[in-house]
């Protein structure tokens, strides 16, 4: 319990972890942001790690943060997006080659009775893939959870790479790029530096929304399906 308290603190207080983090790790603060954004869209067992909102914060520090005992942290803004840009596309190109090789299999492990990757993950997955198709890449970039079976499913399904890695790109400097300037922009504004944890669910409520159109309009034809029958 310990831990998911420490995981939901983290997300929640994401600028006060990063401002610790570049004063402590100093020029490493690149190396860590860029294994995040690779793990959370490289690994399908990591969906929960804070893509969007990292994002968003790491757009502000590169404005320059200065903390109530006027200390600056500060992050350079081309390093940021170049290096969350190749970590997006690596991270979703690792992740259509494991499902490639291994997909079918991993999906199928169960650990103690449950399985490894909860279907109902895929299931919204291919639903996103039958209603948008190979932009769906593009798309699940700013979708939780669904950004990171995407490439997976992508890759299971055997969808031509040349294809996959054009919307991958795209979608990837879309994402980061996206994102980042938003926290470089408004980052800072005083509203959004009093209410930050309102900012971090109101990116998150945002992003999952195309999820939750969807599954409202499937629920809707499929009662209409009933009623017509």
């Amino acid at each position: 319990m310990e831990i998911v308290n420490s995981v939901i603190d983290f997300f929640l207080q994401l600028d006060t972890h990063l401002f610790s983090m570049i004063q402590n790790y100093g020029i490493w603060i690149y190396a860590i942001l860029f294994l995040i954004i690779f793990i959370e869209t490289g690994i399908i067992l990591m969906p929960f790690l804070p893509g969007d909102s990292l994002l968003f914060v790491a757009g502000t520090f590169c404005a320059g943060v200065v903390n109530e005992a006027g200390n600056t942290a500060e992050l350079n803004l081309w390093i940021v997006i170049v290096l969350l840009i190749t970590a997006a596309v690596f991270g979703d190109s690792l992740n259509y080659f494991l499902g490639k090789t291994i997909g079918l299999k991993l999906i199928s492990w169960k650990i103690k009775g449950r399985q490894l990757v909860k279907q109902k993950y895929i299931d919204q997955t291919h639903v996103f893939y039958e209603k948008h198709g190979p932009k769906t890449i593009i798309i699940a970039r700013f979708v939780p959870i669904v950004r990171t079976f995407a490439p997976f499913v992508a890759g299971i399904g055997a969808m031509n790479y040349a294809k996959f890695i054009r919307y991958n790109i795209f979608g990837g400097c879309l994402w980061v790029i996206g994102l980042v300037l938003m926290g470089y922009f408004f980052g800072n504004l005083s509203f959004i530096q009093q209410n930050f944890e309102l900012v971090v669910f109101g990116i998150i409520g945002l992003s999952l929304l195309p999820m939750v159109i969807e599954a409202i309009r499937a629920k809707l034809k499929k009662t209409e399906t009933k009623l017509s029958a």
